[in-house]
């Protein structure tokens, strides 16, 4: 009831209301435009897959965001960002029809990489430039509350556009031309988007064209100095960088999971196409409801057991029932291992947000976060190359499972010592209310 009430209150703002249409409509479009990646690259008949190759498709989506995003912020102080939302929506809607035209005339992977990996760099641009307008748009009291639910909502879109994508392929015929069709969806949706930022004033969102600025090679370069500066205070901050090492090791299980299930959708389970996306649907539904379960508990666990002892427990959850739920590589079992997994991957994630948050001195947190971002992905994209290397065709490999469980169970081992090094957790946990979650 809280949040429907902030949402209230902050749907009363017309340009938080504008705004929030531009991030609405572009990140669904973001789900639908993923969702014909994996099926063009792990589905389409038409393509050997194998895990090397949906790791390379990982690596598109997800490196843009990590190299990309600590300088993103150099250009948008001095582009308006409300022509940033708008271009940058255009020239999306107008890559995705080009990557349209070259499914269908059955191109090399690459160059459909090369065309997703253009996508996915305006992408960072739209979405940094979505987050550094809030405050042109409700005032200092509420912006923690847009911060957090503004997001969140933008997950959730993304989300929704990637059952749009599902919707639209999972009748249509076998083929090129149904890959192309979910494409251009999310064409049409990136061009609606460019049109809602037409709604909003040319100089509302900013940035204040008389501030000075320093020259583009000095601003980057302090940038990259910046983030050296925030690796150095990270170093100082050892329970803050625990955190971060822990989560770094989780993300890389359970990207190397995702690349099992991905392979077991594809080739195991003998669902041929349409039946294999349905369980590849399913999967990540499953997972997403253990996000949404994590952040309906985790509150109430660190009040008991501490931000170190919940992730303890997390790792340690996972490293018992992981095994138990995937080896016999069965679907049923496995979605209960998803839903385990995104819980406990989402549980950790939200303890380590406010590790780092209450260890960070205020000056570097930014700094320090763009690191986290980086790093997040790294490991996301590095499981799927080791999982590249370790799983079978037919993605049966109880290697890559035994890996993960012993990765699990040193984190929570880990995790487990500096808990008890911390002493009780209301004394040296700094046991403040988590914040409010991101969804991953």
């Amino acid at each position: 009831m809280a949040v429907v009430r902030d949402l209230r209150v902050l749907l009363r703002f017309p340009g938080f209301r504008r705004l929030l249409t531009v991030r609405l409509l572009s990140q669904s479009a973001d789900g639908v435009f993923q969702v014909a990646l994996a099926s063009y690259v792990v589905f389409s008949p038409e393509q050997e897959t194998s895990p090397a190759a949906i790791a390379s498709a990982m690596a598109v989506l997800l490196l843009p965001y990590s190299l990309l995003g600590p300088f993103a912020g150099v250009l948008l102080d001095r582009w308006q960002r409300r022509q940033v939302l708008l271009y940058g929506n255009l020239l999306r809607a107008v890559l995705a029809l080009g990557t349209a035209a070259l499914v269908l005339t059955s191109m090399p992977l690459w160059l459909f990489y090369l065309a997703a990996l253009s996508v996915t760099a305006v992408n960072r641009f739209v979405l940094a430039g979505l987050s550094a307008a809030l405050p042109r748009v409700v005032d200092g009291e509420r912006l923690v509350v847009a911060n957090s639910l503004s997001p969140t909502a933008g997950t959730l879109a993304a989300t929704a556009g990637g059952g749009v994508a599902f919707l639209i392929r999972i009748p249509a015929p076998e083929g090129a031309g149904s890959d192309a069709a979910v494409v251009v969806a999310g064409a049409v949706i990136y061009l609606l988007g460019a049109l809602a930022a037409l709604r909003i004033g040319r100089e509302l969102l900013g940035p204040d064209s008389s501030a000075p600025h320093p020259r583009m090679a000095t601003a980057v370069a302090d940038t990259a100095r910046g983030l050296v500066a925030g690796l150095r205070h990270l170093a100082r901050r050892r329970r803050a960088a625990q955190s971060l090492a822990s989560m770094a090791l989780l993300r890389f299980c359970y990207g190397a999971l995702t690349v099992m299930v991905l392979m077991l959708c594809r080739y195991a389970w003998d669902g041929g196409r349409i039946g294999g996306m349905a369980l590849l649907g399913l999967a990540v539904a499953v997972s997403g409801l253990g996000f949404f379960a994590a952040a309906v508990l985790t509150p109430w666990a660190v009040r008991r057991a501490g931000r170190f002892g919940w992730i303890a427990v997390c790792a340690a959850a996972t490293a018992v029932l992981v095994p138990a739920l995937a080896l016999p590589f069965s679907p049923l079992p496995t979605l209960c291992a998803a839903f385990v997994v995104g819980m406990a991957t989402q549980g950790s994630k939200i303890a380590t947000d406010t590790i780092v948050q209450s260890s960070v001195d205020d000056d570097y947190r930014g700094r320090v976060f763009s690191l986290y971002d980086m790093l997040f992905n790294v490991a996301f994209v590095g499981a799927a190359g080791a999982a590249a290397l370790m799983l079978p065709p037919d993605g049966r490999s109880a290697a890559l499972v035994a890996t993960v469980t012993a990765l699990y169970a040193t984190v929570a081992a880990a995790m487990f010592h500096v808990k008890r090094g911390d002493g009780h957790p209301a004394e040296r946990d700094g046991m403040v209310t988590p914040v409010r979650p991101t969804t991953s």
